[in-house]
């Protein structure tokens, strides 16, 4: 399964997920959306999920933490325990083995962030 992970800041739009999701998956299959669990009842990330008609997965925050990202913000790691929650939000969603297809892009807003993993059963 190809995951496209998001993270993002409690003002993000609809927006500024597309971007984020436009820049990363613009050469990907998606088959699914993936963020942290606390991130759950964002209107923007609900309306956004629901234009592209694609399933929503919520991760658990403990479960970003032993995620291997490609990048580093100061701000996931110290409230997630991971460099990047897009980045970990998509690999933990793909499933066991699951590999990045490219560091997270960010929104030019650089209010939201997403990024692209390949489960490893693909």
């Amino acid at each position: 399964m190809i995951v496209a992970g998001l993270g993002f800041s409690s003002s993000a739009t609809v927006d500024s997920l597309r971007a984020a999701y436009n820049a990363a998956a613009a050469d990907h299959d998606v088959q699914a959306l993936a963020t942290v669990a606390d991130k759950e009842g964002h209107l923007a990330l609900a309306s956004f999920a629901e234009g592209l008609a694609l399933p929503l997965l919520f991760v658990a925050a403990a479960d970003l933490a032993g995620q291997r990202t490609l990048t580093c913000s100061n701000r996931s790691r110290a409230t997630y325990g991971t460099g990047s929650v897009a980045e970990a939000s998509a690999l933990a969603a793909a499933g066991n083995g699951a590999r990045l297809l490219s560091p997270r892009h960010i929104s030019d807003d650089r209010l939201a962030t997403c990024a692209i993993a390949i489960g490893g059963h693909t």
